[in-house]
């Protein structure tokens, strides 16, 4: 049973590609609640059951509907997985199931960052009221609380003090491209005609603060003043919602600068759109402050893209040692110089970069590898319920 705290973002997607998966292990059986009202436009997992929580007007403050259907219905299940721990859905799930005998884990999705407490002080003030009572003994008795990654699981000790649990990574994957030597390329290229005769670098993602464009956009300007961006040559891609605030603020921001000539704004891409986007791009970039794993930095790895990303990225270890990228700061200088070393390689580096990012993909991040470990690990856990003297 998996327990899903919103209906959109990198967790539920990951949520969904577990379903379709699921489909080719006829011994396991899932059904997901959500705290999300029925009739929610994201609550769509086909072939697998949903039961949305929000029933009555107190869930908005506190998930007593997920209580009762827990109550009612956790026995049935082997194995309760929460995802995500604020919102007081983790603290629902520890306040029914701690008297019984249904183990459950939790994936933190990224939400223990100390980025979060250094950017949103008076937000983390906030956290503390809860986490002594609520979170903190919600984490402690989970069977496993999982990351997607090894820097994850060492962030997540810094952001309070008061903290135990039994920290178990799983490394993370995502379907990826469909069909790698499909071309995709061609058909982006027919609906974008400017970018002929261009190289391009792709920004796909929400466009947000977090994820640092406006240092693509002001990077791009210092390239363009120290001549190493002609936008005759060069085109920054920019794939996401382009109808925010935020994103009308960026636009001016592009005006300002004088580098309006330089980007393509796409609007949010899906299917076979955004996987024409990652093969006409050289490289993937995503000056980001925090991002726990970086879905989209897998799929352009899945596509044979290069990715150029910051520290700040927690599998930027991972892609920095098998060389599918480049990595530097999340500062302004940083993304100037992730940009600068990219377009002064040659054309062999690039190419050699690309082949080794489908590698690291094929060998870290797929979603086959990522179900295979996380089956393993329920089962043992299910198997210690049913045998608890093995």
């Amino acid at each position: 049973m998996q327990s899903v705290q919103s209906s959109s973002g990198g967790p539920v997607e990951g949520v969904r590609q577990l379903v379709i998966f699921d489909r080719s292990h006829p011994g396991v059986s899932r059904d997901i609640a959500s705290l999300d009202p029925p009739g929610s436009p994201g609550l769509s997992f086909p072939g697998c059951p949903v039961h949305p929580l929000r029933l009555a007007w107190v869930d908005r403050f506190f998930p007593c509907s997920l209580i009762r259907w827990l109550q009612a219905h956790g026995h049935r299940y082997d194995l309760l997985v929460v995802n995500g721990i604020w919102g007081f859905h983790l603290f629902a799930a520890w306040w029914v199931l701690r008297r019984r005998s249904i183990p459950y884990v939790v994936f933190t999705h990224g939400m223990l960052d100390p980025w979060f407490k250094r950017t949103f002080p008076l937000r983390h003030l906030k956290k503390w009221l809860a986490w002594p009572w609520a979170m903190y003994p919600a984490l402690r008795d989970a069977r496993a609380v999982i990351f997607t990654c090894e820097q994850e699981r060492r962030l997540a000790r810094q952001s309070f003090w008061l903290y135990r649990c039994h920290e178990v990574v799983v490394p993370y994957g995502t379907a990826g491209i469909p069909h790698p030597a499909h071309d995709y390329a061609t058909s982006f290229r027919a609906q974008h005609p400017g970018l002929a005769h261009r190289r391009c670098v792709l920004f796909l993602g929400r466009v947000h603060p977090k994820k640092g464009p406006d240092l693509l956009l002001r990077a791009v300007a210092a390239l363009q003043q120290l001549g190493l961006w002609d936008p005759a040559r060069h085109c920054l891609v920019m794939a996401g919602p382009a109808t925010g605030r935020y994103a009308h603020t960026l636009q001016r921001l592009a005006h300002q600068l004088a580098i309006s000539d330089s980007l393509l704004w796409t609007g949010m891409l899906q299917g076979d759109d955004k996987w024409g986007a990652f093969q006409v791009a050289e490289a993937f970039v995503l000056p980001s402050h925090q991002e726990n794993f970086g879905i989209a930095v897998v799929e352009a790895l899945s596509a044979s893209t290069p990715v150029l990303i910051t520290h700040a990225v927690n599998i930027s270890p991972e892609i920095a040692a098998d060389g599918a990228g480049l990595v530097d700061h999340d500062t302004l200088p940083g993304t100037i110089a992730l940009l600068t070393r990219w377009l002064q390689l040659d054309s062999l580096a690039r190419q050699a970069m690309a082949h080794q990012a489908r590698r690291t993909y094929e060998q870290r991040y797929t979603i086959e590898g990522y179900a295979s470990a996380l089956y393993t690990l329920f089962t043992s856990m299910v198997e210690a319920k049913r045998h608890p003297t093995a």
